[in-house]
């Protein structure tokens, strides 16, 4: 095998590559051996073929196959020989082939850049820790017993106004037929708490014990039974009694609702959950801060190939997005891993400015791609099969109840394994540069936090951002259901919003 560089210029390499007739030759013949120890033509045994006929039978199926060995081969072998590690997928052209004659072809290729990571000891990161606020343990125990209220009859006479609940028995009727599901007894309706369709609480609302009501509601459009979506109902109600709903008490009780023994168990509960949520949103912080950092710190060249991948990625989802905001009428937020580049499809701005900022940011993520796998390769990073089960676990308990399918589909899909591994080998790779890093802690609320967050997410002139907004954290815990009501029946009536 003869190479010949024909070009080398920053990262891209084209060579010359020529492979000798003979060890064509040499493959062909070893190809035939093999399909000869099998193959049967009528008047020969099994393995008694003449290779000459083998090779009018087969030779031109074989001699592709023998070809692209020989390209895969030999270009494996000339990128090592020139001590290179290519970027993306080689590119060969096939410049001259005639049997007998020597393999000639043009390889082009970009090659990874040297990378020389910076000393990590001299970043500076500050990790934000939850600072225990009770305020927030108090407005959960609240929440809390908001979803186990209790009601009591009035003790005077009075109208019903909103928050009360009302003890009633109703039948809906469609032009003066009673449907099916539009009939309960006995049903407990807080007044204002929107469980049913629009406007039926609101007619509920100054009524008297012992009073019948007409209701007149619309179902809405998009109801969930085809057959009452947008149609007039009529609800004869009867109003049996008015009572008062108070939350439950914050006690040891409450806590035995949402499955513990002791409100002080119930308040360390809230305050896992408050610190294993902020820990989450405080990791994400840290680790935009680190790969902003490691950005600014690494100047090296970029594969060409590599960066208009990303582009076009890029594009293609900006695209795809943009036709279903388009089709839906609203706009979606998409929020980027490491560039954590927000863009509104409905702004002002053309095609070119939006692919001048998405190919900054190919170049980002292309940049800190290379250089957290260079860490990884070069202090023997790697993702192990505990690693795997874990991510795996991790994924499938973001579907209860489907936890099951969702490793089988995991297990018997070694692609999908493949693509969860590189989101724990970068984070294994953050890790490890955290623990050389200077890292220092600093007490923090769930708002500072949230600040610090939407601070990073401000519009910076390197990297064209356009600040989102952060949710707010749930600061509820979850507990085990429990009805505002006192009694529901077990079927939905139809009146209730769906």
């Amino acid at each position: 095998m003869q190479v010949v560089e024909t070009k080398s210029e920053g990262l891209s390499r084209e060579m010359k590559v020529t492979v000798a007739a003979k060890d064509i030759e040499e493959k062909i013949n070893l190809r035939l051996e093999e399909v000869a120890r099998s193959a049967a033509l009528p008047g020969f045994r099994p393995g008694k073929v003449p290779l000459g006929l083998l090779r009018k039978r087969f030779g031109p199926a074989i001699m592709g196959e023998i070809l692209d060995q020989a390209v895969n081969d030999s270009s494996a072998q000339a990128l090592a020989e020139k001590g290179l590690r290519p970027a993306t997928q080689p590119q060969v052209e096939i410049t001259s082939f005639d049997e007998g004659k020597d393999l000639e072809y043009t390889l082009a290729v970009d090659v990874l850049p040297e990378i020389t990571p910076m000393d990590f000891s001299k970043l500076k990161v500050e990790k934000l820790v939850l600072q225990p606020d009770e305020t927030q343990v108090q407005e959960t125990l609240e929440n809390l017993a908001n979803a186990h209220k209790t009601s009591e009859p009035i003790t005077s006479k009075r109208k019903s106004k909103s928050g009360d609940v009302l003890v009633i028995d109703f039948v809906g009727k469609l032009d003066g037929v009673e449907f099916a599901g539009g009939k309960a007894e006995g049903y407990h309706l807080e007044l204002g708490s929107g469980s049913f369709i629009p406007g039926f609480e609101d007619q509920l609302i100054g009524a008297e014990a012992g009073t019948d009501i007409e209701v007149k509601v619309n179902f809405p459009e998009e109801y969930a039974a085809k057959d009452l979506a947008g149609k007039e109902a009529v609800f004869d109600v009867k109003v049996h009694e008015i009572r008062e709903a108070a939350p439950a008490p914050i006690d040891d009780e409450l806590a035995k609702k949402a499955g513990l023994e002791s409100l002080e168990a119930l308040k360390e509960r809230i305050v896992e959950g408050q610190r294993r949520e902020f820990d989450q949103m405080a990791r994400m912080q840290v680790k935009r801060d680190l790969l902003d950092q490691l950005a600014d710190n690494h100047e090296f060249e970029m594969p060409p190939t590599m960066v208009e991948m990303e582009f076009e990625n890029i594009w293609a989802q900006f695209e795809e997005q943009r036709k279903q905001e388009q089709a839906a009428g609203h706009h979606h937020e998409h929020d980027h891993d490491h560039d954590h580049d927000h863009h509104h499809h409905g702004d002002d701005k053309s095609d070119e400015e939006h692919q001048a900022e998405f190919r900054e940011i190919a170049e980002r993520r292309v940049k800190l791609g290379l250089l957290l796998s260079e860490v990884g390769r070069s202090n023997a990073i790697q993702v192990g099969p505990e690693d795997v089960n874990r991510a795996m676990m991790r994924e499938a308990q973001k579907y209860p109840g489907q936890e099951q399918q969702v490793l089988e589909f995991f297990r018997s899909n070694p692609q999908a394994q493949e693509q969860i591994k590189a989101p724990v080998f970068e984070e294994k790779v953050i890790d490890y540069i955290l623990e050389l890093a200077q890292v220092t802690e600093k007490p923090a609320t769930f708002e500072d936090l949230i600040k610090a967050l939407e601070e990073e997410d401000e519009p910076e002139d390197a990297k064209k951002t356009t600040s989102k907004k952060k949710a707010a954290p749930k600061k509820a815990a979850k507990a085990d259901d429990g009805g505002a009501e006192d009694k529901k029946p077990a079927k939905k009536p139809a009146a209730k919003k769906e």
